[in-house]
């Protein structure tokens, strides 16, 4: 056996070159957290009588339940259809209690944006940038979305202090319009903002290295205007393999990914 072909950094690789199998080295982290929208959900769209379109979080078919189900691990859905991060900060976590010690995870993947970026062109919000971060006390940190991401960062690294933040970005689109791409990309600038100002804190970042969803790759992986299930099932190994790519660049950061959560980690 070759040791080298499997944990090695390949020469001039890129993140999603090599799609891992059973989650790679993301199985490291025997508790992750998924925080998101309806495409962390597994949502499904279906139509009523009348054409009407209905839809569906099957939590069964998220990305973040076919990671568990590759690793082994425990992976929980804080996620639902319609979230955005404000959403999430005042409502939801609250009163789910996501927020608490029950649920605390060694990794947290954030993949949150797609709603407030509508809400954000509809005028009822400010997208804002990273000098709204407070970064000694994010109950200062400014109503905007990079306000209220920053804070979801912030409180869980304040109960999971040596947890894995792991913050994912919006793949290619061709047919969005101008103004939400430019947004799109200002999400994926903040997020690698926020991996230089918090610690632990990596980007996956789809928006670069992902497929571009275009029409032939929605003809595949889409149901409506989202994934369906062989679509998931995608997300997932990019995910893990993504998360595998930063671990073996990363070797030294994941060596006490053990003992998080634990008195022993340093």
């Amino acid at each position: 056996m070759d040791i080298n072909h499997y944990v090695n950094v390949r020469e001039n690789e890129k993140p999603l070159d090599y799609l891992v199998d059973n989650g790679g080295l993301s199985g490291i982290m025997r508790t992750v957290a998924c925080i998101g929208d309806s495409l962390s959900s597994g949502e499904f769209e279906s139509k009523d009588e009348t054409g009407k379109t209905l839809y569906h979080d099957f939590y069964e078919y998220s990305w973040g339940q076919f990671m568990s189900r590759h690793t082994g691990s425990k992976v929980y859905n804080f996620s639902k259809g319609g979230m955005s991060a404000k959403e999430y900060l005042e409502d939801f976590a609250p009163k789910n209690n996501l927020f608490g010690n029950e649920f605390l995870s060694q990794g947290y993947i954030i993949a949150l944006g797609c709603n407030d970026i509508n809400t954000c062109l509809a005028g009822n919000l400010e997208f804002g940038s990273i000098d709204d971060i407070d970064v000694k006390n994010p109950e200062n940190n400014k109503d905007t979305f990079a306000g209220y991401f920053g804070k979801i960062i912030q409180k869980y690294k304040a109960l999971q202090p040596k947890a894995k933040f792991f913050l994912v970005t919006m793949p290619k689109t061709p047919d969005d319009l101008k103004e939400k791409a430019h947004l799109r990309d200002l999400h994926q600038q903040l997020m690698h903002k926020f991996s230089e100002i918090f610690d632990n804190t990596y980007v996956i970042d789809l928006r670069e290295y992902a497929p571009v969803y275009d029409s032939e790759f929605k003809k595949k992986f889409y149901l409506g205007n989202h994934l369906n299930a062989s679509g998931y099932l995608l997300t997932s190994w990019m995910i893990e393999s993504y998360i595998d790519y930063i671990i073996r660049h990363n070797y030294e950061d994941f060596k006490q990914i053990g003992f998080v959560g634990t008195p022993y980690c340093n």
